[in-house]
């Protein structure tokens, strides 16, 4: 009969995995790599994401990794933006292949349709050779080439169909603006890996995310059909149940904590891989929390209390103020809003420009 885990034992789980428990004397870049992936639609929040995991962590620290090319930011996990390692990038973008020719062919399918993909691949390798190309600037070179389409299309097809990254300063704190095209074996040195294997996707995912089912797996990925791949795993790993009854896989040596262990509020940014990274999220949250947290493919700023999401938060900014609005889904004791103000004024140490006045404020409960 195998052992039964409870939600709140999940929980501690996972959060031990992630660093919430306690920050890690990790430095960033093992941070990342320990994460496999930090989601960076917006670019602010990979560096909130490492704050709260990390003891010792400056958002100079991810930057200079972006710019000396040991962090990439590229289309990955979901075939949405990431962070991963340079050397993670080589084998996870290729095996992530499939997930992004989905999303391109849902996207972009019927705006490309009649245009030969293969030669769109190759013209753009060819644009892109030696030089990096800002989206906007990629989409009017090939409206050259295939005048009277979507060029908008075709330049988005592009980063599915290519081997491709965003350079620096683009996706580093407070940077914005276009995002530019540069194809990775030249921005990183290296070719990416032929026909990479699944199963060190698995048992990477599980060291930052488990104890976790199939359809986790595949949740936090994209990728479908992982069954055959955890089954062939058998031998290597352990497994347990949740409560009703689901197999969960586990690394035989990885953590678990008791479940009564302390779990410090914290602080997660949008769209963190934390919250989307189970197909069955009641580990963290409600199903009710779990809809105002996900809403349509946005993911809010989240801080959990206890281990659990309980309410959202966002910082305003002006040229004499920052202050950081939190908005709990429900009432806090007095001790968890006093923990939690104090977590919120030294996120507003680390996020907030020097020279502003800082303040924490609380919305009332809806």
């Amino acid at each position: 009969m195998r052992p039964v885990l409870t939600a709140r034992a999940l929980g501690r789980a996972t959060l031990e995995r992630q660093f919430l428990l306690r920050r890690s004397a990790m430095s960033a870049l093992e941070g990342v790599r320990h994460l496999v992936g930090l989601q960076a639609q917006a670019a602010n929040a990979p560096y909130v994401g490492l704050w709260s995991r990390l003891a010792s962590f400056a958002i100079s620290d991810l930057t200079a990794l972006m710019v000396d090319r040991r962090v990439v930011r590229s289309g990955s996990l979901r075939a949405t933006q990431h962070l991963t390692t340079a050397e993670d990038y080589l084998w996870l973008r290729p095996l992530i292949q499939p997930v992004s020719l989905r999303q391109r062919q849902a996207g972009f399918g019927r705006r490309t349709a009649g245009v030969d993909l293969g030669e769109v691949a190759a013209v753009a390798s060819d644009l892109l050779a030696g030089r990096t190309l800002t989206r906007p600037q990629l989409r009017d070179l090939l409206a050259e080439r295939w005048p009277g389409h979507d060029a908008e299309a075709l330049a988005w097809s592009v980063q599915c169909l290519l081997w491709i990254v965003h350079p620096p300063p683009s996706g580093t704190w407070g940077v914005g603006g276009a995002t530019p095209f540069a194809l990775a074996h030249e921005w990183i040195g290296r070719p990416v890996v032929t026909d990479p294997e699944p199963a060190p996707l698995v048992r990477r995912y599980l060291a930052a995310f488990g104890p976790a089912t199939v359809k986790d797996v595949q949740t936090w990925s994209g990728l479908t059909r992982l069954r055959d791949v955890v089954e062939r795993m058998r031998p290597e790993v352990r497994t347990f149940r949740d409560e009703a009854g689901t197999e969960l896989f586990d690394l035989a040596d990885a953590p678990l904590p008791d479940p009564d262990t302390p779990a410090p509020p914290r602080f997660l940014p949008e769209f963190d891989d934390l919250i989307v990274a189970h197909g069955d999220r009641r580990r963290l949250m409600t199903d009710a929390d779990r809809k105002r947290t996900c809403v349509g493919s946005l993911v809010a700023p989240t801080f959990l209390i206890d281990g659990r999401v309980a309410g959202s938060w966002r910082l305003q900014r002006d040229r004499e103020t920052a202050t950081l609005v939190i908005a709990p889904y429900r009432s806090l004791g007095e001790a968890d809003r006093t923990a939690l103000e104090e977590e919120g004024v030294r996120l507003l140490g680390f996020a907030a420009p020097a020279g502003r006045t800082r303040h924490v404020t609380f919305r009332p409960v809806d």
